[in-house]
């Protein structure tokens, strides 16, 4: 089998137009497809997040889309200066050795910015 080159994830929305600011401009990722009643955004080299029309939307935690960064506050504080209110966090999880806050789509997807306390973790996503 070949390795993989990329990785999409698609979260519902009801509207594309309406969620596309939350994503360009509160988690400033870039837009490189626009699908019509999807749109992609690179989240990271050969990562992306897709956001579209046509799925059935998801409730509860059953999905949460997560950034990992080493700047969990800067997003934190990007994210209140657009106006958006933080679901929770951002605060340490002992138990998966995390820093971690939560903010909702405009959809009620959950998005989670996260820091991998753990150094393996932090060596991992560096050479990858």
């Amino acid at each position: 089998m070949a390795s993989a080159t990329g990785q999409v994830t698609f979260l519902p929305v009801v509207d594309v137009r309406r969620s596309r600011p939350f994503y360009e401009d509160v988690l400033g990722l870039d837009l490189v497809a626009d699908q019509g009643t999807c749109l992609i955004f690179r989240v990271v080299d050969g990562a992306y997040l897709g956001i579209c029309e046509h799925l059935e939307p998801v409730t509860g935690r059953s999905v949460i889309f997560t950034i990992v960064t080493e700047d969990v506050d800067g997003w934190c504080a990007g994210i209140t200066e657009a106006g958006v209110t933080l679901a929770s966090g951002p605060e340490h999880n002992d138990g998966y050795g995390i820093y971690h806050a939560f903010v909702h789509d405009p959809d009620g997807n959950w998005i989670e910015i996260q820091r991998f306390d753990d150094p393996e973790w932090a060596a991992h996503l560096a050479t990858n």
